[in-house]
């Protein structure tokens, strides 16, 4: 089982990028996907989760609006894409499931990838 992110960069503040994360070794199709980051010194916190039925959770409202996960079964992928970026997102972004077709966050992630930087700077 692997997860690969990428699409992680420098971009100004206001700026947008579209976060990668190839699956390989399961069917995608029958697994939720969360994206979450993980900024130096500070906890770990959800951006998003999109179940195999594809409904999507935003977990924290400042990303509401901007963050717009996205899965494709046939590439194995799921896509983050970040818009009007801020100093704030910055982190190291990672996409992870907790082998379950719903987005349930009782749930530990049990498997993720190395992570992608994103950092936001002028």
């Amino acid at each position: 089982v692997q997860f690969e992110e990428s699409g992680g960069g420098l971009v100004q503040p206001g700026g947008s990028l579209r976060l990668s994360c190839v699956t390989s070794g399961f069917t995608l199709d029958f697994y939720a996907i969360s994206w979450f980051r993980q900024a130096p010194g500070k906890e770990r916190e959800g951006v998003s989760c999109i179940s195999s039925s594809d409904e999507v959770t935003v977990y924290t409202d400042s990303m509401k609006g901007r963050f717009t996960i996205s899965r494709d079964n046939v590439k194995s992928t799921v896509y983050l894409q970040m818009n009007s970026l801020k100093p704030e997102d910055t982190a190291v972004y990672y996409c992870a499931t907790r082998w379950s077709d719903r987005c349930d966050p009782t749930l530990e992630y049990s498997h993720w990838g190395q992570g992608t930087q994103v950092t936001v700077s002028s």
